[in-house]
C-alpha cells in the first residue's frame, strides 16, 4: 500500500498538517510530491484541492483511510525546493502551510469549488487555469498528391488552388499557424475547413504562450559596457562566489548613476555561462518596463517576467516557461521570489531598502528573507543593491554578516546634482494653488526653454487631502474607516484610499448646512492642474495609482516621456527610483515633509531614502542636473543630509537614534494585531493576549501596548495592537505558536488576528 501525505486547502489550525490518503492503483504512477490532487475531506462528499507534500508506505491512522480521487497536474507544480521553502515560510510567518503553497502559485493554478447539488454538500474541484491554443495547419499528403488535386480542381476555385500550392510547400515541414496563412495569403477560414473535411490537411490545436514584452525578444542585443574600476571590483567579488557556488551575501552600495544595473547584467551573463539560472527582483512594477527592456535587451527570450501587472494568463504562461526550463533568467517584483527556477546560481535584489518587498497580508514575508533562504539552499550568492541601504542591511555589513561593496562615483565621472532646499515658510508661491514656489517655477521655465525635461514628485495622490467646512470644522470622513476622504476631481468624488468607498463632493456642509465647504491640502491631481495653468504649452504626464490602474499603463507613460512627448513627469514615489532618462536635468520635490510627520520610527529613514533616490533622476547623462526640494522643515537632519547626498553621516546619526530608543536594528520586533467589528471585543482580546505574552516571555522582552491602531478603524473593523521588542527571546516562537492555535476558534466569532515578524511600521 502507498499513501500520499497531503495538505488540504482548508486554511485552519486544525488542518495545518498533512493527512494520509491511500493512492489507488490507477493513480499509482501519477501521484507525486508537488502535485495538486482532489480528495474528499470531512463528512459527506465534499471535495477539496490538496497538495502532495510527501509519500509513505504505511499510515498511523487507525480509521478508514480515504483515497486520492484525482490528480490535477501532469508534472509537479511545486519543486522539492519550494516545498521545503513553503514549510519554513509557514513556521517563520505563523501562517497556514496551504496559504504559503498557494502564495507560490500563479492565480491560474488555483482551483475553485463548484456545488453539484444544492441540497447536499456534494462539490467538485475545477481548475481555473486554461492554456491558450491556436489552430495550426499540417500537410497530410505528398507533393504528387497535391499536384494531382490541383489539376482536378476547378480553375475558378482560386482560394483552393492557392491553398494547394501552400500545402505543397508545407510537405515534410512543421505545422504553420492557420491565422498566419489566412492573413498573408487572403484565404478565408472556410477554405481551410473544407480542405480538412476532404482530407487535404489536418487542423491541429497547438499550445502557445501569452508572452508579455515579446516585442523585445527580437531586438538587436545590447553589448556589455566597459566597467569602471569600482564596477570591476564589485563584479570580481560576486563572480568568484558565482563560480565557486558560495552562499555569500553582498551589499552593493552605489550612488544613483554608478552603474549597478550593468554589474547585475554582466553577473547574470557569467551565471548563464556556468549553466545556472538567475533571479532579479525590482521593488515595484513601475520600475519593471525600463528594467525589463535592459535585461531582455541583453538576453532576449531567455528572460521571463513575473509581476502583478500581467494578466492571469500571461503570468501563468511565464510561470510555465520558467518551470519547463525554457526561461533561465527571471525579473519581477516581490512575488517573483518564488519563481520555479531549478538551478539558481545568482539572486539579485535591486533597491533592497524598498518597503514594497514586505507582504502586507498573510503570509507576511519579506522578499529579502525568502531570497536569503533560496540562496542558501542553492549555494548561490545573494546581491543586495541600493544607493541608500536599509539600516538593517547596512548594520549587517558593518558586522561582516554581509560583504560590503562600494561604488561611490557615477560612471560618467559627473558629480551628483546640486540640491537646493526651498523653505516654504518664507517662499513666494504660485497664485493658483500655493503649491509651487517661484524658484521652482523659474527652474521649470529655464529647463523647458533649453528643450530639457523635468521630474516632479509629490508623495500624495488625488486632488486635495481633505474637505472641511470653514464654518463648523466638519471634515468629510469615510464611514468605514477612521480617515478623511480624499478629493478626486477627475471623477468628481471623495474617495477613501483604504477601503475604496466613494461619495459625491458635498456643496453644503452636512453638519451645519453652510456653503463654506473648501478643499485643503494638495495631491498630484491638483498639482497637475496648477502646472497646466502655469505652463499652458507644456506637456505634463501624471503617474500615480489612479493613472496606472489599466494594464500596461506604467510602460505607456514612461515610454511617452522617454520619447519626449511631455516636458514634465509628475508622480508619487513610484517615479523616485530606477528611472533613467538622459534628458531629465531638473528634479523638483513639491513637499518633502509628507512622511516626516508620521508617528513612525522609520519616518526619517524613508524621507532620506526617497529624497536621495529622486534626486538621482537628474543629470544622469552628459547634461548637468539640478534638484529643488520644497519643505516646511528645512533644518531636519534627514533633509539636510539628503541635500548633501551623505548616506554615511545619516547612517551614523540614525543608528544613534535607534540605539537610544531600543529600535531595529538593535532589537528584533514583532507586531500582534487584533481586529473586530465591535471595538470593545477587539480591545478585550488584545489585552488578554498581552497578558499571555507577559506571563510567558522573559524580563528582557519589551512589550509596547496594547494600543489602538494609529488608524483605529479600517473597513468597519477596529484594530488594536501589541509590539514586542527583543534581542534573544527563547520562548517567543513557542508562545506565538500556542497563541496562533488557541485563537483559531475565535475567527468564527468575527475576530481576525495578524502575526507580523519585523513589521516595517508600528502604525
Amino acid at each position: 500500500m502507498a499513501y500520499a501525505r497531503i495538505i488540504v486547502d482548508v486554511p485552519t489550525m486544525q488542518t495545518n498538517h498533512p493527512y494520509d490518503y491511500l493512492i489507488p492503483d490507477n493513480l499509482a504512477d501519477q501521484v507525486a510530491p508537488g502535485k495538486r490532487v482532489v480528495v474528499s475531506f470531512g463528512k459527506g462528499t465534499r471535495q477539496v484541492m490538496g497538495m502532495v507534500v510527501g509519500m509513505r508506505d504505511q499510515t498511523d491512522f487507525d480509521g478508514e483511510v480515504k483515497s486520492v480521487l484525482r490528480v490535477l497536474d501532469d508534472q509537479p507544480v511545486i519543486s522539492a525546493e519550494l516545498l521545503a521553502l513553503s514549510k519554513w515560510l509557514a513556521t517563520d510567518t505563523f501562517s497556514f502551510w496551504i496559504s504559503c503553497l498557494q502564495t507560490m502559485l500563479p492565480n491560474a493554478l488555483k482551483t475553485e469549488s463548484r456545488r453539484l447539488n444544492k441540497q447536499t454538500d456534494e462539490t467538485e474541484i475545477v481548475n481555473k487555469g486554461r492554456i491558450q491554443t491556436r489552430e495550426y495547419v499540417r500537410a497530410t499528403k505528398t507533393a504528387a498528391d497535391y499536384a494531382a488535386l490541383t489539376t482536378e480542381t476547378r480553375k475558378n476555385a482560386k482560394n483552393q488552388i492557392k491553398l494547394l500550392k501552400i500545402l505543397t510547400e508545407l510537405v515534410g515541414k512543421d505545422a504553420v499557424a492557420l491565422q498566419t496563412l489566412s492573413k498573408q495569403d487572403k484565404i478565408p477560414r472556410a477554405t481551410f475547413t473544407d480542405a480538412a473535411d476532404k482530407g487535404w490537411l489536418a487542423i491541429e490545436d497547438h499550445e502557445y504562450y501569452r508572452h508579455p514584452y515579446a516585442q523585445l525578444d527580437d531586438l538587436p542585443r545590447t553589448k556589455p559596457l566597459h566597467f569602471t574600476d569600482e564596477q570591476q571590483r564589485a563584479y570580481d567579488s560576486v563572480s568568484q562566489s558565482v563560480d565557486q557556488h558560495l552562499n555569500d551575501t553582498y551589499l552593493l552600495e552605489g550612488v544613483t548613476g554608478s552603474g549597478k544595473t550593468e554589474v547585475y547584467l554582466q553577473l547574470i551573463a557569467r551565471t548563464r555561462q556556468e549553466g545556472r539560472d538567475a533571479l532579479m527582483l525590482v521593488p515595484e512594477i513601475g520600475l519593471t518596463p525600463q528594467m525589463v527592456k535592459r535585461v531582455k535587451g541583453r538576453f532576449g527570450s531567455e528572460v521571463a517576467v513575473l509581476h502583478s501587472g500581467l494578466s492571469d494568463g500571461e503570468r501563468y504562461d511565464e510561470w510555465r516557461r520558467i518551470a519547463r526550463g525554457e526561461a533561465h533568467i527571471v525579473i519581477g517584483a516581490r512575488s517573483a521570489a518564488f519563481a520555479p527556477l531549478q538551478n539558481l546560481g545568482l539572486i539579485v535584489m535591486d533597491e533592497e531598502h524598498e518597503t514594497s518587498y514586505k507582504q502586507d497580508d498573510t503570509p507576511r514575508y519579506h522578499a529579502r528573507d525568502v531570497l536569503a533562504w533560496r540562496a542558501k539552499y542553492n549555494h548561490a550568492p545573494l546581491l543586495l543593491g541600493s544607493a541608500t541601504p536599509s539600516l538593517e542591511s547596512r548594520a549587517r555589513a558593518e558586522k561582516g554578516v554581509y560583504k560590503r561593496l562600494l561604488m561611490p562615483e557615477r560612471t560618467n565621472n559627473k558629480p551628483l546634482p546640486p540640491v537646493d532646499i526651498i523653505d516654504m515658510r518664507e517662499a513666494e508661491v504660485d497664485s493658483y494653488s500655493g503649491d509651487i514656489s517661484n524658484a521652482l517655477t523659474t527652474a521649470l521655465q529655464t529647463t523647458m526653454a533649453r528643450g530639457e525635461q523635468a521630474v516632479l514628485m509629490l508623495n500624495r495622490r488625488g486632488f486635495s487631502s481633505f474637505v472641511m467646512c470653514r464654518e463648523c470644522g466638519y471634515v468629510a470622513k469615510c464611514p468605514n474607516c477612521d480617515i478623511s476622504l480624499t478629493l478626486h476631481m477627475d471623477t468628481h468624488t471623495l474617495r477613501c484610499h483604504y477601503c475604496g468607498h466613494e461619495e459625491a463632493i458635498p456643496k453644503i456642509c452636512p453638519s451645519c448646512k453652510s456653503r463654506k465647504i473648501r478643499y485643503y491640502g494638495t495631491g498630484t491631481e491638483k498639482v497637475e492642474q496648477t502646472l497646466h495653468q502655469l505652463f499652458p504649452d507644456a506637456g505634463v504626464l501624471r503617474m500615480d495609482v489612479d493613472t496606472t490602474r489599466k494594464k500596461g499603463a506604467h510602460g505607456r507613460i514612461l515610454k511617452a516621456f522617454g520619447d519626449g512627448k511631455a516636458d514634465i513627469l509628475l508622480g508619487t514615489q513610484m517615479i523616485a527610483k530606477g528611472l533613467d532618462f538622459p534628458n531629465v536635468t531638473l528634479v523638483g520635490v513639491i513637499n518633502a515633509d509628507t512622511a516626516l510627520g508620521l508617528p513612525d520610527f522609520r519616518a526619517s529613514e524613508r524621507t532620506f531614502q526617497l529624497l536621495t533616490q529622486v534626486s538621482g533622476r537628474a543629470g544622469r547623462a552628459d547634461k548637468p542636473g539640478r534638484v529643488l526640494i520644497q519643505t516646511f522643515n528645512p533644518d531636519n537632519y534627514a533633509i539636510q543630509l539628503a541635500q548633501r547626498h551623505d548616506y554615511e553621516r545619516f547612517f551614523g546619526l540614525e543608528m544613534h537614534m535607534r540605539h537610544e530608543g531600543n529600535y531595529p536594528p538593535y532589537y528584533f520586533t514583532f507586531k500582534l494585531t487584533v481586529s473586530h467589528e465591535e471595538e470593545d471585543k477587539a480591545a478585550k482580546a488584545i489585552f488578554k493576549l498581552a497578558d499571555q505574552l507577559t506571563a510567558n516571555l522573559s524580563d528582557q522582552a519589551i512589550i509596547l501596548g496594547p494600543t489602538r491602531g494609529a488608524i483605529a478603524r479600517v473597513k468597519r473593523r477596529y484594530y488594536y495592537q501589541v509590539v514586542i521588542k527583543y534581542k534573544n527571546e527563547p520562548n517567543l516562537q513557542k508562545t506565538l505558536a500556542d497563541m496562533l492555535e488557541s485563537t483559531q476558534m475565535s475567527s468564527r466569532s468575527g475576530y481576525q488576528i495578524a502575526f507580523d515578524r519585523e513589521p516595517l511600521s508600528f502604525i
